[in-house]
């Protein structure tokens, strides 16, 4: 009876390995007819903008590489939101984005009722790009260098101001974290996006800012605006000659934006993995390097884990001062 019991248990045990198997070869493989249409690449803000540039530089060659053609479409609105959402809704397997990473990461804590949620709407395919913030102030700012220029934002607290291209962007909870770290305390002063922030800075209507290196490199070379430092760890290769705020005495910050690639969390993870592999190699290769370099990003070209594990960590940093600063976008 035992033998027999013993026996029965060992069939189960096997088959159940054969199933468990043969799920994971399914979802492994490729459908056989994948891709037999043409893949659309969806993004958020409007054509000229940064993840507009991005997603045309991998038309081309991700047409060539899937043997299909690749058609980027803009829909604009909500900081990439809406577009971040059709891509969550999407079923046909043909759809992804190219998105920043509040879309990927802080969407849903600074608006409750963002009609999708990244943590499980959306599927990481790779990290395009990164690029540290510049914290910029007027020419006549205070100070010969970022300690200087720190200790008399200390000394000034609420009497100076900061400008960010709206409530709950990076420009926004970048500095925020930043107050933190360095002891400083500017009153926060929205605007309608970093245009209008540059020229209110140059104006000298607000004290400082965090602004992209692209912006802000263009107007410190004209020399209407100073640089003070690099959000980054160490000095960027993007602005080699802009010291690391970290090198100016501000002790565990370091931000980042990026943009990224990613699809609707239920698209096969076979056609997932494709994709990822495919534009990985595409970024990493020194023609799109050179390309994204002049976009104003350092190309990453990631697997969809090490995306995963960006959004994760950012989540955290820049849920974190969500929460304590009870940042909210209606």
């Amino acid at each position: 009876m035992f033998r027999h019991l013993l026996k029965n248990a060992l069939v189960l045990v096997a088959s159940a390995a054969v199933s468990v198997g043969a799920l994971a070869q399914n979802t492994s493989k490729l459908p056989d007819h994948w891709p037999d249409r043409p893949l659309r690449i969806l993004v958020g803000f409007p054509g000229g903008s940064t993840p507009d540039l991005v997603a045309r530089a991998l038309q081309a060659p991700l047409s060539k590489a899937l043997g299909q053609p690749v058609i980027v479409e803009n829909r604009p609105g909500a900081g990439g939101n809406i577009a971040a959402n059709l891509v969550a809704k999407a079923t046909d397997d043909y759809t992804i984005g190219v998105m920043i990473n509040g879309n990927l990461t802080i969407a849903k804590l600074l608006n409750p009722s963002t009609p999708y949620d990244p943590a499980t709407d959306l599927a990481p395919i790779s990290l395009i790009g990164t690029a540290p913030l510049v914290l910029t102030a007027p020419v006549s700012a205070p100070g010969h260098n970022a300690r200087e220029f720190l200790a008399a934002a200390r000394q000034a607290g609420d009497k100076w101001s900061y400008g960010s291209p709206g409530v709950g962007t990076v420009g926004q909870i970048g500095m925020e974290l930043l107050k933190g770290k360095a002891g400083i305390d500017p009153v926060h002063v929205p605007y309608q996006g970093n245009p209008q922030v540059i020229s209110a800075m140059i104006s000298g209507q607000v004290n400082l800012a965090l602004l992209p290196p692209g912006l802000a490199t263009t107007q410190i070379r004209a020399g209407k605006l100073k640089a003070i430092g690099v959000t980054s760890a160490t000095r960027s290769p993007l602005v080699p000659e802009i010291p690391s705020l970290a090198d100016a005495g501000v002790k565990d910050y370091q931000l980042e934006i990026w943009t990224a690639a990613a699809a609707p969390a239920h698209m096969p993870k076979a056609i997932v993995a494709r994709l990822s592999t495919l534009i990985s190699d595409i970024v990493r290769t020194p023609e799109m390097r050179q390309k994204l370099f002049i976009q104003g990003w350092d190309a990453v070209g990631s697997s969809p884990e090490g995306l995963e594990n960006r959004i994760k960590s950012d989540t955290a940093l820049l849920g974190g001062v969500i929460k304590a600063r009870h940042i909210r976008v209606d």
